[in-house]
């Protein structure tokens, strides 16, 4: 057992810096694909919402199977796997440019497959954690990890931009590609030997999927913050559909603008990373869940407003803010599920969120694209910043308003049942 800060803890720190090159390669790829739709292959709204979609389409497709298999394998060689595949298929779109063959279809593919590969990543590396770094230590070790990401919000969409600008957006994608691989190698030093897999008590896959989704709908608290998630995520998909198209084409910024004003919900990522633990225990952990998303979620209504001027302040103001609570909130509610949810149902339980969740955003995609194209750049983006602060109510509305605290031990199988 590692007391203390989660720095002394040597498997952490590998599993930390492989975590590191992945958020930063994932940063970039999530500004200089867009980007190289956008420029290089003159993608339209609907298409852009194409390409949003297909990012995050696996999670709805696979998602609860996944935590099934997850379940039943070691999860860090899970992982391991999910790295390398993704390497490898970014890698082929740097190569189908130099070649000069490269089209949306492709890219799209791409996207799709590596979403694919993400979500079998995702689920193994949240059902990990708690068996890594113990449940005591979880609201420290997601302020970490959650800072890490914050981080790369930062530094990879501004560098990102100038890459584009200097290297290609094609060349730039290659920088992901290798984000991924250092995560494999980092995963691989870890020591730690990870037990065999407990048995799920079921040898068919349906019923270990209901298993999942009931633990996951029994609990109140739980299932209020999974709806408020999954609304947010679905008029975030919606404003990511649009976003590099209205700050381009409508305000027009140039890549390198861009690429340094996505950065900007990064800073208040940061210090949303570094002062989570301490307002969750100064204000409890259930009021962090629903006050801070309904006094921070709010403020992502200033994007709208951006113009090529003094507004582009008003912009990074709401960046900052609306970022600041997206990671309070995140490390929140993502250490409870972890701290309440038995060993043997954390895959499952992972993937029945994530499937929740992570499922509206390709809807959020294709409904940004939609919006686009029949109310223009500028409206489209106020339907879906509106849309992300009101899903604030889900928790607001429920009976987390009424606590301070959550339980943050496991529950018990029959109480999961």
């Amino acid at each position: 057992m590692h007391r203390g800060s989660l720095f002394r803890h040597a498997d952490f720190r590998r599993l930390w810096a492989g975590d590191t090159a992945s958020q930063f390669g994932t940063a970039v790829g999530y500004t200089a694909i867009p980007l190289l739709a956008a420029v290089t292959l003159a993608a339209t709204p609907f298409e852009m919402g194409l390409l949003t979609a297909a990012q995050t389409l696996a999670f709805l497709l696979i998602g609860l199977p996944a935590g099934v298999w997850v379940d039943r394998l070691r999860r860090r060689r899970v992982m391991l796997t999910a790295d390398f595949v993704r390497f490898a298929l970014l890698a082929s779109v740097p190569l189908a440019w130099w070649a000069g063959v490269l089209t949306l279809a492709q890219l799209l593919a791409v996207v799709l497959l590596v979403g694919v590969a993400t979500v079998f990543f995702d689920v193994a590396y949240q059902s990990y954690l708690p068996s890594l770094v113990g449940r005591e230590h979880l609201l420290e070790g997601n302020a970490k990890l959650q800072a890490v990401q914050s981080v790369a919000q930062i530094a990879g969409p501004s560098g990102a931009g100038v890459l584009v600008q200097v290297i290609s957006a094609a060349n730039t994608v290659l920088v992901t590609a290798f984000g991924y691989l250092t995560s494999a190698l980092c995963l691989l030093r870890i020591r730690a030997i990870e037990p065999e897999p407990e048995p799920t008590g079921h040898d068919r896959l349906l019923p270990q999927i209901v298993e999942g989704l009931r633990f996951v709908f029994s609990d109140k608290p739980l299932r209020s913050s999974v709806a408020c998630t999954a609304t947010a995520n679905l008029f975030g998909g919606a404003f990511l559909a649009v976003q590099v198209l209205f700050l381009t084409r409508t305000v027009g910024l140039s890549p390198a603008a861009v690429g340094v004003l996505l950065a900007v919900g990064g800073a208040g990522g940061i210090l949303g990373a570094v002062f989570s633990g301490a307002l969750t225990r100064r204000i409890g952990h259930a009021r962090t869940i629903w006050l801070v998303p309904l006094l921070s979620w709010p403020a992502h209504l200033l994007i709208p407003w951006t113009g090529p001027d003094w507004r582009l302040a008003v912009a990074v103001l709401g960046e900052v803010v609306y970022g600041f609570g997206v990671i309070v909130y995140n490390v929140a509610q993502v250490s409870y599920r972890q701290a309440i949810c038995p060993d043997r149902l954390m895959g499952r339980m992972n993937a029945s969120v994530r499937f929740l969740v992570w499922g509206t955003i390709p809807l959020g995609g294709l409904l940004g694209g939609a919006l686009g194209e029949g109310l223009g750049l500028r409206g489209a983006v106020w339907v879906a910043v509106a849309g992300e602060a009101a899903a604030a109510l889900w928790v607001v509305c429920s009976p987390l308003r009424h606590m301070r605290d959550l339980p943050t031990a496991a529950k018990s199988d029959s109480t999961a049942a």
